[in-house]
């Protein structure tokens, strides 16, 4: 319990300290050691418990038990007051539901419970571990020197920088034993207090339009959280548990679970932004980088997809599975269309996260052995890539002054450093043989084998519009224009620190794609199916990581070298005025030079794919309720 107590109550610790902290270098060195100490404590729980295929531990005594029921009637009324201060009373009754219906089955039935393990640390807990102690952390330092600049531009923002960091360190903390729990009672309270933290972030800058969009990430999240609350209820009135790990192996002995498993794949698909509850996450775009970075793209949805991960076993061909990989399927799809009409980059990147979440959510829905293994590899290479491509928007937006695609152009001149950490980024994304093009090629083989060709045909279309909007994103930022001056010598050295340590760190994960893969995935899920597979051979993987070398190796020996280049003039679409940045064009006429991307707004316009993509997620999720809950009506 040492370990589970030190990753929970440290950075708690540091987020109560945080708010007493007004000394902008006092707040800088703080941040830095928590931040130090919080990724290396990650490590070294992951070192510890690695060699062990599954470690179960129980609170002893009904202290734990209690402190959480209390701490969840406290986060109600607080929730309950700021949606009465907002005027925003119905958003507070929801919150008030379930708690009270939490309250009333932790009274009336706890007596008839017993927990066998509280928490469980297992491979895949351990990985998610390190996504949040490792890549959390390292957000919450490239926030010191963000936040500066956020403010200094801002100036109607109040610097309410304390609050900021007291928020993000609640909120790794929260994570942690999110992971950890085995427990649905105390999941279920940090699954909460993540909606909250979210909520508080979202709505930073307190304009109406982060107000209105922190009260719809809040109520959405709410909604999610009654769907876990009375999936507790179920599975504990019907089975006399609320183990998440005990509900997994009696579903796949045959236990109907199929009613609780449809509602916390329900609270799930809120969590992970899944249609029709995309649109707090593209509203959370309005707060500060680091919060998109650190809650919207590379840890607070990932808890959605990390449930539905989790109870994959029970998954497959029943209603739970069909919920999962329907709506799953049909986000990827239409977000990844949407992303296509978009120019700003933070819109981009937002479609792209929930688009991406979708096809994590549809893969776990399938239920089978390489579905799940897809699924926890595209989490992984998501998380990395897409945290460091959102700090990267984020420090463009600062220096060139718009987070507008269209606007980075001669970036590779203007930030040349910036420019490579995000073209890593975006061939992390989707470029061969990065990891997430081959999770791809995993997920098409895990359909065809599985039977779905709908799911076929949604994964090849959905890869192909991702393929569009990042080769236009690339192609924008590798362009050089000429006339452009360097700005990127005021970028502060922590947010250098750690784009470039996630560069590299998208890098390494793609060439330990062999290591994770046998050494991780594998055994973690061998102990949940009969038998274990190689989804992609050991053979190949190792041929894609050291093609990940030489991808970027071969660039810097290219570039790297001294002596003397060759300078030519650019081939322009008309006869160049020799500055490169005009042509001779008809009747004699001085052109400038222009690089606009096509984005065809009149077949994928965002209101459309949104509306199209809502009413049929929506649609099939009352479907399938409907269903189930006649069935049990039928029962009784």
């Amino acid at each position: 319990m040492g370990f589970i107590g030190f990753l929970v109550g440290f950075p708690a610790l540091v987020a109560i300290a945080q708010l007493f902290i007004k000394d902008e270098g006092t707040r800088s060195v703080v941040t830095k050691v928590a931040a130090a100490v919080t990724a290396v404590a990650a490590i070294v729980t992951a070192i510890v418990f690695f060699g062990q295929a599954e470690t179960r531990l129980r609170v002893s005594g009904e202290w734990l038990s209690t402190a959480v029921l209390i701490a969840e009637v406290a986060l109600c009324v607080v929730i309950f007051y700021l949606c009465c201060k907002a005027h925003r009373v119905w958003i507070g009754l929801l919150s008030v539901l379930q708690t009270a219906l939490t309250v009333w089955f932790e009274l009336a039935h706890k007596h008839g419970i017993f927990v066998w393990s509280d928490f469980v640390i297992d491979k895949f807990t351990i990985i998610m571990l390190l996504i949040i102690g490792v890549i959390g952390s390292a957000i919450t330092v490239y926030a010191l020197g963000y936040m500066k600049d956020f403010h200094a531009h801002d100036h109607h923002v109040a610097d309410r920088r304390p609050f900021f960091f007291f928020v993000m360190y609640i909120f790794l903390a929260a994570m942690f034993a999110l992971v950890l729990s085995n427990n649905l009672m105390f999941m279920y309270f940090f699954w909460e207090v993540t909606s909250v933290c979210s909520f508080l972030l979202i709505g930073y800058t307190r304009t109406k339009e982060a107000e209105r969009n922190s009260f719809r990430a809040l109520w959405l999240n709410l909604l999610g959280g009654l769907a876990f609350c009375l999936a507790i209820i179920t599975l504990g009135l019907s089975t006399g548990f609320v183990e998440l790990e005990r509900m997994v192996f009696l579903g796949r002995t045959g236990a109907d679970v199929v009613l609780p498993a449809a509602l916390l794949v329900f609270a799930g698909l809120t969590k992970a932004a899944q249609m029709p509850f995309s649109r707090w996450l593209l509203g959370a775009m309005v707060a500060p980088t680091p919060t998109s970075a650190l809650l919207h793209s590379s840890t607070m949805v990932k808890a959605g997809v990390f449930l539905i991960i989790k109870l994959a076993p029970v998954l497959g061909d029943n209603s739970a599975g069909l919920l999962a990989m329907m709506a799953g399927g049909m986000t990827f799809l239409f977000a990844s269309f949407a992303a296509i009409s978009q120019s700003n980059g933070k819109k981009v990147l937002a479609y792209s996260t929930i688009s991406n979440l979708g096809l994590i959510v549809c893969c776990a829905g399938i239920g089978t052995f390489e579905a799940a293994w897809t699924a926890i590899m595209l989490v992984i290479f998501h998380a990395v890539a897409k945290s460091l491509m959102f700090l990267c928007v984020g420090t463009a937006e600062h220096h060139v002054g718009s987070r507008d695609i269209e606007d980075f152009d001669g970036l590779f001149s203007e930030m040349p450093q910036l420019a490579v950490c995000m073209s890593i980024g975006i061939c992390g994304m989707f470029l061969a043989p990065f990891g997430m093009l081959i999770s791809k090629w995993a997920a098409m083989k895990a359909f065809i084998d599985s039977g779905h060709a709908v799911l076929m045909l949604v994964l090849v279309f959905g890869s192909s519009a991702t393929f569009f909007f990042w080769t236009k994103w690339l192609g924008k930022i590798t362009a050089i224009v000429a006339g452009k001056r360097n700005i990127e010598r005021t970028v502060h050295k922590e947010e250098w620190f750690v784009l470039k340590g996630l560069a590299a760190a998208t890098v390494l994960v793609c060439i330990a794609f062999p290591v994770i893969s046998f050494g991780a995935v594998t055994p973690y899920l061998g102990q949940l199916y009969t038998g274990t597979m190689e989804v992609i051979s050991r053979s190949n993987m190792i041929i894609m990581a050291f093609m990940v070398i030489l991808l970027v190796v071969l660039p810097l020996v290219a570039f790297g070298r001294g002596g003397n280049k060759k300078m030519v003039h650019v081939n322009l679409a008309g006869e160049n005025q020799g500055d490169d940045l005009t042509f001779r064009g008809s009747m004699d006429i001085p052109v400038p030079v222009s690089l606009r991307n096509w984005y065809m707004e009149d077949y994928f316009g965002e209101k459309r794919m949104l509306v199209l993509g809502s009413v049929l997620s929506g649609v099939l999720i009352v479907l399938i309720f409907a269903a189930l809950l006649g069935g049990v009506i039928n029962v009784f």
